[in-house]
């Protein structure tokens, strides 16, 4: 298995040779997730998980966030900005109660058929085989352990420092103990024992606990006097929903990927789409400056397609033949003019594979009283409000980048894909699709490739490209930014192959990911 900090690895790993399936091994890993990458995974956030099981053709859960059904005036909203610092490039995020959408990752809708249920519990109860006590056991542990806090998250939480130390309840967990002041340091200890407790009353009682008990009752009180939009009856009301993953024949392979309402998917197969038209990319020069066109193009299809009602391209319109081919013909003119959160991937003994991307935004910046949760900030990510902010649907599913991805070549071999990264996840995601498929890497070098990414007429180019390639590159937009070396910015893609009787992978370096055999 693939994913992004040693200790979930080892959690997934251990299940698997307890005879746990991919999904039994994915659920482990998110209890876990939530402990030892606590910025990235959340019971407070969402996700999505592609799972192809029992031989079975692959489905997407979507338990990612939902807007509330209601939408309060904007001066009566907790919501403010801050600015998180990726070393080399900035972004800007807003938090508050204000900025809280609807969880998926473990709260259950009405009733207790599958049809109700939500995230983690659904995919257990789908396909899971062992019960969930055990699968949260190795979480509790840690718990108890007080793990230190390794250099990635340290850099990650001092990155989000403004949101982490800005209000009483988080900073009573994440101040450092040897830096009064300031966020938690490298080596410091994870005490999350009221997100333990809580933890280990979820398994045992059961998701209702989530959306109809006291812990409801909490959250709609913190929202409804301090600024938030989110209900008990919002809670309550949400629903998990497996859907069938978009399908395309990119060059020999067949390729499964997040559908809508996600846009991630929809917006990478576009991109794929657009490639398969093109000879395959089989050296840097075509690889590089052809995916900076298909980037730019991708944006430009994305902003065509969408409204403010539904932001997210629709797969009919963004793949039909004419679209496609208007766009083809953009991508020929500018090859010659030379213009233009956190993921696990699990493989088990008998070939089933899961990948689940799940996130907490950057989190809200407040802790929910009694269950050490920070609920996630979604309404106030800039990707996800593209028509501004305040401005969304009421009680819709939110869209979203996050794109588990499944590859599969004639003769068996298959790799699961996945990646954090906001914005930068479907460039990511597509560079790896293209290192693997059109170049015949393996996972690690189809992982430790250079890569780029472009938005808004700007590129974002990590070192490692031909000094040629790379000016050529920067001359071809308005504004460049160099990385030195890979960097947290490019995304983290973990990834996993399975030819039938070997398995190999990577874990992506720029986000601390770690590659493990059961």
């Amino acid at each position: 298995m693939a994913c992004g900090h040693g200790g979930t690895a080892e959690t997934a790993v251990e299940v698997l040779r307890a005879g746990g399936n991919a999904v039994d091994a994915a659920v482990a890993a998110f209890f876990s997730a939530c402990i030892y990458e606590p910025v990235l995974a959340s019971l407070g956030g969402g996700g999505f998980a592609l799972c192809r099981m029992n031989g079975e053709s692959p489905r997407v859960l979507d338990f990612f966030t939902q807007t509330p059904s209601v939408r309060r005036p904007p001066g009566e909203l907790d919501f403010e900005q801050v600015t998180v610092d990726f070393g080399g490039a900035t972004q800007d995020f807003h938090i508050g109660l204000g900025a809280v959408a609807v969880p998926g990752a473990v709260i259950s809708g009405p009733g207790t058929a599958p049809s109700g249920v939500k995230g983690i519990f659904e995919m257990h109860r789908e396909f899971g085989s062992v019960p969930l006590t055990e699968l949260a056991a190795p979480a509790l542990d840690a718990v108890k352990r007080r793990p230190a806090l390794c250099d990635l998250q340290a850099d990650i939480l001092q990155a989000v420092e403004p949101i982490y130390m800005r209000r009483p309840s988080a900073r009573a967990v994440f101040e450092s103990p040897s830096a009064p002041g300031r966020v938690l340091r490298r080596g410091d200890p994870l005490a999350f024992e009221a997100l333990g407790d809580f933890m280990d009353a979820l398994v045992h009682d059961g998701e209702a606990l989530f959306y109809r008990g006291e812990v409801a009752s909490l959250i709609e009180s913190q929202c409804r006097s301090g600024g938030g939009s989110l209900s008990r009856e919002d809670m309550r009301r949400y629903e998990a929903s497996w859907r069938r993953p978009l399908r395309l024949d990119y060059r020999n392979t067949r390729t499964w990927l997040n559908p809508p309402p996600s846009a991630g998917g929809v917006l990478i197969l576009f991109g794929l789409a657009l490639l398969n038209r093109r000879p395959p990319l089989a050296d840097d020069a075509a690889f590089y400056g052809e995916l900076a066109n298909v980037l730019t193009l991708t944006d430009d299809a994305w902003l065509e397609t969408m409204t403010p009602d539904r932001p997210w391209p629709v797969m009919g319109e963004l793949l039909d033949a004419a679209f496609v081919q208007r766009y083809v013909a953009r991508l020929e003119g500018l090859a010659r003019a030379w213009r233009g959160t956190t993921h696990v991937s699990i493989v088990d003994a008998r070939g089933d594979m899961v990948g689940m991307t799940v996130t907490n935004g950057e989190g809200c910046g407040e802790i929910t009283p009694g269950t050490g949760i920070m609920f996630n900030n979604m309404l106030g990510e800039e990707a996800l409000n593209p028509f501004g902010f305040n401005r969304w649907p009421v009680d819709t599913r939110m869209s979203s980048m996050m794109a588990p991805t499944l590859v599969e070549w004639p003769g068996g071999r298959r790799a699961m894909v996945g990646s954090g990264g906001s914005n930068r996840i479907r460039s990511a995601i597509l560079q790896v699709l293209a290192q693997l498929v059109d170049r015949g890497r393996d996972p690690e070098a189809a992982t430790l490739a250079p890569r780029i990414h472009v938005e808004n007429n700007h590129v974002s180019i990590e070192s490692g490209i031909d000094e040629t390639l790379c000016a050529r590159l920067v001359d071809a937009f308005d504004g460049h930014t160099l990385f030195e070396g890979q960097n947290f910015y490019f995304g983290g893609v973990h990834t996993v192959e399975f030819d039938g009787g070997r398995v190999r992978g990577a874990g992506d370096p720029r986000r601390a990911g770690e590659f493990r055999q059961a």
